[in-house]
């Protein structure tokens, strides 16, 4: 008897082995998948990440912006990178192209499921053209600075409004230069980069930032921001900075601002009327030296402009 029974124990396993369905097979075979959506996408000469937006079950926008610098027109631009949700399908693939040259620089493509279903994306390009290009002559230098500006000693005031703490060569100098802004590229991230000449105008002559008054301080470091002669600038929209690279590998990173005013707090506000070139400065608090110039222009600097007007 224990013999049958074990025999029969056997078959009846075998049996509902047999029977059993391959967990695997719905996820191999993808009928469990409706997903079709659009998880990222890069055009050629695109700038920033694009806004992607699944409106409903069936259709989906996206909205990106491609460097109108760099291509003749919006008749042809090339997917350079696409990437779907599992396993789904698009009707566009990697290095074809769209057509974006109507009214509303708008195109689509459709993106399908594994189990069918579909979604339409209209996908709207803005024209981008990179703000900066170009020449721009510096009006002037201004720095707030200042240990304890809640009580008093803080200040907001051109770099050349005292004269006598510079050498002869200060910060005057730099009024007559000029700055030529060109475009090199675009990263992988979007992010736009260049050459910049500061041209030192007709004197020939840069500025010497060191504060002759006593103590005599070598503050270059502060406020030389933008390398003399030929260096290079990047642009990163994700974080709205631009970056100066010197020769010697050294790099500046400020923000590019256009008229506005900038509250400071404690009553002091910086106008910009035209653009600016602005960078946060790391200056030390000095207590010793609260309200004197040597307390604002070379131990507690906090904020520097360069005043430009373009050409």
């Amino acid at each position: 008897m224990k013999k049958i029974a074990i025999v029969i124990t056997a078959f009846v396993s075998l049996a509902l082995t047999g029977c059993q369905t391959d967990p695997w097979e719905d996820i191999e075979e993808g009928n469990w998948n409706n997903e079709r959506s659009i998880l990222s996408l890069k055009f050629e000469n695109q700038i920033g990440q694009p806004v992607i937006t699944r409106t409903d079950e069936n259709t989906g926008e996206i909205e990106v912006s491609i460097n109108a610098d760099a291509v003749p027109d919006l008749s042809s631009i090339t997917l350079e990178q696409l990437v779907l949700s599992y396993n789904a399908k698009s009707t566009v693939v990697e290095g074809e192209s769209l057509n974006f040259e109507n009214e509303n620089n708008t195109s689509s493509l459709v993106v399908t499921s594994p189990t069918g279903k579909t979604r339409e994306y209209t996908i709207k390009v803005n024209p981008f053209q990179e703000t900066i290009l170009g020449t721009y002559q510096i009006q002037d230098l201004v720095l707030y600075g200042g240990t304890g500006p809640e009580y008093g000693g803080g200040g907001v005031l051109s770099l050349t409004s005292k004269p006598w703490v510079w050498p002869e060569n200060g910060p005057e100098k730099e009024l007559d230069n000029y700055l030529v802004f060109e475009l090199s590229g675009i990263t992988e991230e979007g992010n736009t980069y260049g050459t910049v000449t500061n041209y030192a105008g007709e004197d020939e002559t840069y500025a010497d930032f060191t504060f002759v008054a006593e103590p005599t301080t070598d503050v270059n470091h502060f406020y030389r921001k933008i390398p003399k002669g030929q260096a290079e600038w990047s642009r990163n929209y994700t974080n709205g900075t631009i970056t100066f690279t010197f020769e010697d590998g050294r790099t500046t990173t400020g923000t590019f601002e256009g008229p506005g005013t900038e509250d400071l707090g404690n009553g002091l506000s910086k106008t910009i009327e035209n653009y600016a070139f602005a960078f946060n400065l790391n200056g030390t608090d000095d207590w010793d030296n609260i309200y004197s110039d040597y307390d604002k222009f070379v131990k507690k600097p906090r904020r520097y402009w360069i005043d430009v007007v373009k050409e």
